[in-house]
């Protein structure tokens, strides 16, 4: 058992790459990230499991799609907390913020399918060790 509390502050200082959470604890089965977010991640979806977000710094924005397509967006800022229900099409983007997740173990940032190309500064991952 590791006593030793995990500082957000510093865990995300600690790296720099955008998209590309770091874990900083586990519970149950569940892995609790954090990631630096800056421009436009990739439409993407997690068929079995909900998506949970907390922004700690910044603006970070969450586009979805609805069954008949129709978009809606949705904007965080510090403090807020948001969920994107399992199988909703999602987009981030963000002009700068650090967020906190959590996902189930194993979950991949790009989600079990995705849109299109995936940018360069977009990691798809199922996390890194920080």
């Amino acid at each position: 058992m590791d006593i030793t509390p995990v500082n957000l502050t510093e865990a995300l200082a600690s790296f720099d790459d955008v998209y590309s959470p770091r874990i900083v604890a586990r519970m149950n089965d569940y892995d609790v990230r954090v990631a630096h977010t800056a421009g436009e991640h990739v439409w993407h979806v997690h068929e079995d499991t909900d998506e949970f977000f907390l922004v700690l710094e910044g603006r970070f924005d969450i586009a979805m799609r609805d069954a008949e397509g129709a978009e809606t967006t949705v904007e965080l800022h510090k403090g807020d907390t948001f969920v994107v229900p399992r199988g909703t099409e999602h987009k981030p983007s963000s002009p700068g913020a650090s967020i906190l997740m959590f996902e189930p173990t194993g979950t991949k940032s790009t989600g079990d399918r995705h849109e299109g190309e995936i940018p360069g500064h977009v990691d798809s991952t199922t996390g890194h060790a920080l």
